[in-house]
């Protein structure tokens, strides 16, 4: 029995000159173009070409196939997060759950500002949830949070801050997701971030009273 080949979602080569990268913006920009006017069901390459300015084979050079350009638009919208948790978490100027209640404010704003393409990036999560780097980029909200669980649950073992920041995680990325779907105003979304940021720290707080 031949195993599932996992999807092709590596672009073809990096561009190296002004040029090619201008080319591969150009690409990008024209893709979360049709990605939202169209839609996960009637996102080609062709039409991403035709948006774009350029030829089917000239991006064709950078991206071997849709998934390819699917993918790369879900790491930079990763990056993009990530970059903004980290910077939270990494000012110790405030209090460890204080901390944590912005990071949840900041990532439900972050998962309602753009909705329709956020949503329409979900729907096609098929096409690269099995690629390595996928998972590398699902793991890594995990890292960002370790160091917060070291400060909170400093008598915890690495395994229980491992779970935590599971836990944390899994919290985030489910209701984040569920409140972009909704389409609710931003102070409604401010208001359920509290409600997720208040229930976090009390589960990280009767977490470090039991270790």
């Amino acid at each position: 029995m031949k195993s599932r080949q996992a999807p092709l979602v590596a672009a073809r080569k990096r561009p190296q000159q002004a040029r090619s990268e201008r080319l591969v913006a150009d690409i990008l920009q024209a893709a979360t173009r049709v990605l939202a006017r169209e839609g996960a069901r009637r996102f080609t390459t062709a039409r991403v070409a035709e948006a774009a300015g350029v030829s089917v084979g000239s991006l064709y050079q950078y991206f071997p196939n849709k998934a390819a350009i699917l993918f790369r638009l879900q790491v930079d919208e990763w990056q993009e997060t990530g970059g903004l948790l980290q910077g939270i978490l990494a000012d110790r100027s405030q209090p460890p759950f204080e901390r944590l209640r912005w990071v949840t404010r900041a990532f439900f704003r972050s998962e309602c500002e753009e909705a329709s393409l956020r949503v329409a990036l979900g729907d096609t999560a098929a096409l690269y949830r099995d690629a390595p780097e996928s998972k590398e980029h699902k793991s890594s909200a995990e890292r960002y949070l370790l160091p917060l669980m070291q400060e909170v649950l400093p008598a915890a073992s690495a395994k229980q801050r491992r779970l935590a920041a599971e836990v944390v995680t899994m919290t985030l990325f489910t209701l984040g997701k569920k409140a972009s779907e909704l389409g609710r105003p931003l102070p409604e979304v401010d208001v359920l971030a509290g409600q997720v940021g208040d229930m976090l720290c009390a589960y990280l707080e009767k977490m470090r009273k039991a270790t």
